[in-house]
């Protein structure tokens, strides 16, 4: 190790400086902790594209941090919740759109549960084409029959779903798709399905523990089977036109859980038919 020596100097004694008021501390205590709250508010979007925030050599703007999740454009971030999502899923299926799925806490507290993408395969899209490319982007886009189709034929398809609410739980998940599933069933199938119903829920084990950024995954492949992922863990598969159908009516049918999002992923699917 190199010693450095200087000689010795003498310098003039200066005064301590006076201490800070203590109004000055409260703002800087203040100030601190706002800014430490607001970049809080953004961990989610981190945690939900399933990576951490890069570190910037210099500090940015906070608006800037829903881009540093997973490269995400404003297309792929639910905006009321930050959660951020791949432009592209397992087996390079394209975003159409992303959504919000709320609840009602007896009637009267309102929650944000998990924030959802809707993902499907281009190329089993273009079963679409021969039936509506005469038609224009703006009519398909209003076009019932399009969305019924979508759901009926064998498309891959997935819906993403991300966690937002941190208290959900395993069995919550459960008893939530037992009721909203299970009215899609009657509505499609008739009332003769408790049983399909009952092996589509208990794939969702108390074994699954969830937390703020866990992701489910129902992805209909070829032949309509449905495929469950939790924290991409595949936990199970059942072949049934009826149940994938279903699922996704609860996302891109009559009566979605988030009507906006719905809109958007049938605008999604026009402009990739007439592409």
């Amino acid at each position: 190790m190199v010693s450095l020596r200087f000689p010795t100097a003498t310098f003039a004694h200066l005064p301590p400086p006076p201490p800070p008021h203590r109004a000055a501390i409260a703002a800087a205590i203040a100030a601190a902790a706002a800014a430490a709250a607001a970049a809080a508010s953004f961990t989610l979007t981190a945690k939900s594209a399933g990576r951490p925030l890069p570190h910037p050599a210099h500090s940015a703007p906070l608006w800037a941090s829903l881009s540093l999740a997973d490269g995400a454009t404003p297309g792929n971030v639910e905006p009321r919740t930050g959660a951020a999502f791949p432009a592209e899923a397992a087996g390079g299926r394209r975003l159409l759109g992303v959504g919000l799925r709320k609840t009602t806490v007896l009637g009267l507290k309102s929650i944000d549960v998990y924030a959802f993408g809707v993902y499907a395969d281009d190329s089993d899209l273009k079963q679409l084409r021969d039936k509506y490319q005469k038609l224009p982007v703006s009519e398909l886009k209003e076009n019932a029959e399009l969305i019924s189709d979508a759901l009926e034929r064998d498309i891959r398809m997935t819906v993403r779903l991300q966690i937002v609410y941190g208290r959900l739980s395993i069995g919550s998940v459960r008893s939530a798709f037992e009721k909203s599933v299970g009215s899609r069933l009657q509505k499609f199938g008739g009332s003769d399905t408790k049983e399909l119903l009952q092996s589509f829920v208990s794939l969702f084990k108390d074994e699954y523990k969830l937390s703020k950024g866990s992701v489910i995954e129902l992805s209909r492949e070829s032949n309509h089977v449905l495929k469950i992922s939790i924290q991409g863990e595949e936990v199970g598969s059942i072949q049934n036109k009826l149940l994938c159908q279903s699922i996704l009516d609860l996302y891109i049918g009559d009566d979605p859980f988030d009507r906006s999002a719905k809109d958007n992923i049938q605008g999604s699917l026009a402009s990739i038919i007439k592409a």
